[in-house]
């Protein structure tokens, strides 16, 4: 699976912090650790800089540049100025996050990626919000965003689709909608688009000591269905253990088998069997009751894993 980095994000607060104070050596070391981690390309989320979006995109890529050559870039902002100016920086090796479904998007964002070679992230997104159902989110993709695509001449294998995950606390019917919405994009269009989620939004507004679970699990899962591509955080050791042990079917530990079994559920269409969990480990119990929360067929609750 190709692994974006997601630590240059405007909503940090040091982030934000390092760009208002152009603090090179902060995105230099950090750019470096995410690639040490494992990442294959990096998020640049700038926020939407209505004024200074240029300038900033312009300074940061230098710096990244600079830090790590030859790293795949992807710009993501609002403000396709700053996108423009990134682009002819960085080339075809870069992707462009994002555009959706929606007029304006549409009309403008994917012609600025075809015209440097670069990928394109599109969004399962009308105007009128994220459809809560697979079937809604494919229509969108096969009756709008694939079309523009290829109207603007940007093959498929670098166009990816996100079918746009939100968090399981408030939005628990939503997550496994997500995953079926990425195995139907491998079945209904030839060849079909690439996929990619932002991964850490299943967590959000969940406990911190949470997260990370929560995130691993939906990762396999996602695997499973199909997925080429996430946007996540490549300093969480225990993330990138589990995706490697599951590309290289390592199945070292009995967690590491527990996962292999949960991808191999996915793939074949079926659910992950309770006799297949040693409910005596805590950890392969926990991953249990996380699926279960995923699949929305327990509510969720902070308390779950303690219940």
């Amino acid at each position: 699976m190709y692994k974006i980095g997601e630590n240059i994000h405007i909503i940090s607060p040091r982030v934000k912090q390092g760009i208002a104070d152009r603090d090179g050596s902060f995105f230099v070391d950090l750019a470096r650790r995410q690639q040490a981690a494992g990442a294959d390309a990096l998020d640049l989320n700038i926020g939407p800089q209505k004024k200074a979006g240029p300038e900033v995109m312009d300074w940061l890529v230098d710096v990244m540049q600079e830090a790590i050559p030859g790293m795949t870039l992807s710009f993501d902002t609002t403000n396709l100025a700053a996108i423009e100016v990134g682009l002819k920086k960085a080339g075809s090796n870069a992707i462009v996050n994002s555009t959706s479904a929606e007029e304006e998007r549409l009309a403008n964002v994917p012609p600025l990626a075809a015209r440097y070679g670069a990928g394109l992230i599109a969004l399962s997104l009308e105007k009128s919000g994220i459809p809560i159902n697979a079937d809604a989110r494919i229509g969108i993709a096969m009756e709008k965003l694939i079309p523009r695509a290829e109207e603007v001449g940007i093959p498929m294998d670098k166009l990816y689709i996100d079918p746009l995950i939100l968090t399981v606390s408030g939005c628990q019917e939503y997550v496994p909608e997500a995953i079926e919405t990425v195995r139907m994009l491998k079945m209904v269009s030839d060849p079909p688009p690439m996929t990619v989620v932002g991964l850490s939004n299943v967590s959000n507004a969940v406990p911190a000591e949470m997260r990370a679970l929560l995130n691993r699990v939906y990762a396999v899962m996602l695997m499973g269905a199909g997925l080429d591509a996430a946007i996540l955080d490549p300093l969480d050791g225990h993330l990138m253990h589990v995706i490697q042990a599951v590309e290289s079917r390592a199945a070292d530990t009995p967690l590491d088998a527990l996962y292999l079994k949960l991808f191999d559920a996915v793939a074949a269409g079926e659910s992950l069997q309770a006799d297949q969990v040693d409910m005596a480990d805590a950890d392969q119990a926990e991953v249990w009751k996380t699926v279960q929360v995923l699949l929305n067929k327990v509510i969720y609750t902070d308390s779950y894993l303690r219940l």
